[in-house]
């Protein structure tokens, strides 16, 4: 009687688990890409690196598919010794829109950024 309310709440864990995952990946995925721009010389460069990271890189992260990735890298327009990377993820297909639409759900798209500063200390 009590297997099926069980099953249920194990399912809901494994989706929301597997929702906060693809969240934590998309999070690093921007540091990564962060990191790895700040070898650039110039906004055109970092920009290029981040690109080359995102088509080479991300396939292993888990739950991400680099396909639904979307990326922005530009210097910070507050401050410009600062460069931005966001990150925007669509998460239509994992499981977790599969459970029950009475749920409180947290947003379709994931989005996250990382800043990183340029040019040394």
């Amino acid at each position: 009687m009590l297997a099926p309310i069980f099953i249920l709440l194990l399912l809901g864990m494994v989706a929301y688990g597997i929702y906060f995952g693809a969240s934590h990946s998309v999070q690093q995925i921007a540091a990564d890409a962060a990191r790895t721009a700040i070898a650039g010389l110039n906004q055109t460069e970092r920009k290029a690196l981040v690109t080359d990271f995102i088509a080479h890189d991300v396939t292993g992260y888990p739950f991400v598919n680099a396909s639904k990735l979307t990326v922005d890298a530009k210097d910070s327009v507050i401050d410009g010794s600062q460069f931005v990377v966001s990150v925007s993820y669509d998460a239509r297909d994992l499981p977790i829109w599969n459970l029950f639409q009475s749920l409180p759900m947290p947003s379709v798209t994931i989005q996250r950024q990382s800043t990183i500063r340029v040019g040394g200390i």
